[in-house]
């Protein structure tokens, strides 16, 4: 039996095919194409460094708990994004909501207009209902008591 770790020409033009079969199924099934990598591609990376290891030296432990370890360590900022975001939409809702019948300055940048918030929405960017218009919240230029 003879085994090389290196891979031939036709192994490679073989590999190749089947990665950009694989990519192509990706964009099919709904998923876009990413210039980032998350957790499913680090898990993907991993898996093809466990599948494709040379036998006669195999990945070393250090190397392979290193890798969990940045893998959990990219799970977990992950999470705490999704958490911050969700905790910024409601920070903003909530500051949006506090100002309900209150009298605000809007700046539009070449007008300005002044009346009372009748209504807020809720989400990452709330708007709140000023003489019968949503505007952004970014536009308060002053808020002023009932």
């Amino acid at each position: 039996m003879d085994f090389t770790a290196t891979m031939s020409a036709s192994e490679k033009v073989q590999a190749q095919t089947a990665v950009d079969s694989f990519n192509k199924t990706l964009t099919v099934n709904g998923r876009k194409a990413s210039n980032e990598l998350g957790k499913d591609d680090f898990l993907k990376i991993l898996i093809a460094q466990l599948s494709n290891q040379d036998p006669t030296s195999p990945m070393e432990n250090t190397e392979f708990i290193a890798q969990m370890a940045q893998f959990s360590s990219l799970e977990q900022m992950t999470n705490m994004s999704q958490s911050f975001e969700k905790m910024t939409g409601y920070i903003n809702s909530c500051e949006a909501q506090s100002m309900l019948g209150k009298t605000v300055e809007l700046d539009l940048g070449d007008t300005q207009v002044t009346g009372q918030v009748e209504a807020a929405t809720r989400g990452l960017q709330p708007q709140i209902l000023v003489n019968g218009m949503y505007y952004n919240m970014d536009q308060v230029r002053a808020v002023y008591g009932m």
